[in-house]
């Protein structure tokens, strides 16, 4: 198992627009292909303006056919064209478990 962990920084004052942007035109996409993410998050402290979310598969081989056929998913380019110019960073990081990590 892996998880995903993608960041986004945005413009300040432009969360509340992405995270509109997002639900109302990437969720119905990304869901049915990825699943329901592990969560969803927004910065209160720390580096601000960054939307968090977490994503689980069962292999680097799992996340790569899904998010292959993410990027072909119809919409999906219309959701990049009304969500990035909200965006002034997007992060990415792939995370393995532990041995004795609750999560598996």
């Amino acid at each position: 198992m892996i998880i995903d962990e993608r960041t986004y920084t945005c413009h300040p004052g432009k969360v509340k627009a992405f995270l509109e942007v997002y639900e109302r035109l990437a969720k119905p996409i990304q869901w049915a292909i990825l699943g329901d993410p592990i969560g969803f998050f927004v910065t209160e402290t720390g580096t601000l303006n960054q939307v968090v979310h977490l994503w689980k598969y069962d292999s680097m081989a799992d996340r790569e056919q899904r998010r292959a056929k993410l990027a072909q998913a119809a919409g999906w380019g219309d959701y990049l064209d009304a969500a990035t110019p909200n965006l002034i960073r997007m992060e990415n990081r792939i995370l393995v478990p532990t041995a004795f990590s609750p999560m598996k």
